[in-house]
């Protein structure tokens, strides 16, 4: 849990880019931080929002790593280019966006990744935010050997048919069935991607098909509320979304009570 560290015990990660596999065998560059120590250590594999695989990603993961797991960011934009992130991301959205197919053999690289570490304990939670977060959600529906997937503020889970393109052509709320692990859902009440009305719809689906799910909602925040570097920052709420997230993979990828 978030400040509850103990004052003399060891503390230590390292946090680098490294080279992983990643969709169609290709080699695609990921930021990487784990924790140094006995371990063994359960693994997160963060996936990028839509400002890009940018320096937001890179210290939400070395979060990870202080809180005792080993984390992996892979640059979905990969095939892009490089640049700057804002760069890359305008890149991406001109292009049609990263397709939903190339993000989830991204995550099956680096569920794999993460597995063949000799200090893993062999369970892996994935999480996002705004595309990211819809893409946790599609991961836990369609990769194979997650234990814990968390969607934060995932627009475009529900989707009209009219909505749907080359790079996205299923809703992901179609594969909900799919879904294999528990889900944790962080919304804001002011946003408009999604909408509360789409999160209820989200929230209709899962409870009809008896899934293992929690959703928290947050009134007085909106879209990205845990971006201290915008004005969307809300302290409080997305600090008590974060000591549920932690509470969340402390449970499913710790095996605490």
């Amino acid at each position: 849990m978030w400040n509850q560290l103990q004052t003399d015990a060891y503390a230590g990660m390292l946090a680098e880019t490294i080279t992983m596999q990643g969709y169609g065998g290709d080699r695609i560059r990921a930021y990487y931080a784990r924790p140094l120590g006995e371990g063994p250590f359960p693994g997160v594999i963060l996936i990028s929002h839509m400002p890009g695989w940018d320096e937001m990603n890179w210290e939400i993961s070395r979060r990870f790593a202080q809180h005792g797991y080993a984390t992996i960011c892979p640059n979905i934009y990969e095939r892009f280019g490089h640049g700057k992130p804002g760069e890359i991301s305008a890149k991406a959205r001109e292009g049609g966006g990263v397709p939903d197919d190339c993000v989830m053999g991204d995550c099956e690289g680096a569920l794999q990744y993460l597995t063949s570490q000799p200090y893993a304990n062999g369970r892996v939670g994935v999480i996002g935010m705004c595309s990211g977060g819809r893409h946790a959600f599609l991961a836990g529906c369609r990769v194979e050997g997650l234990h814990a997937a968390v969607d934060c503020w995932g627009g475009r889970v529900i989707m009209a048919k009219e909505d749907l393109t080359p790079a996205n052509p299923v809703a992901p709320i179609d594969y909900a069935a799919d879904l294999s692990c528990p889900l944790l859902g962080i919304f804001g009440n002011d946003d408009k991607f999604p909408t509360p009305e789409q999160v209820d719809q989200h929230e209709a689906v899962l409870k009809k098909l008896g899934k293992d799910y929690e959703f928290h909602r947050y009134d007085g925040a909106g879209h990205g509320f845990w971006s201290h570097d915008r004005d969307a920052y809300r302290p409080v709420q997305a600090m008590d979304s974060w000591e549920k997230v932690f509470a969340f993979y402390d449970k499913h990828l710790y095996g605490r009570a």
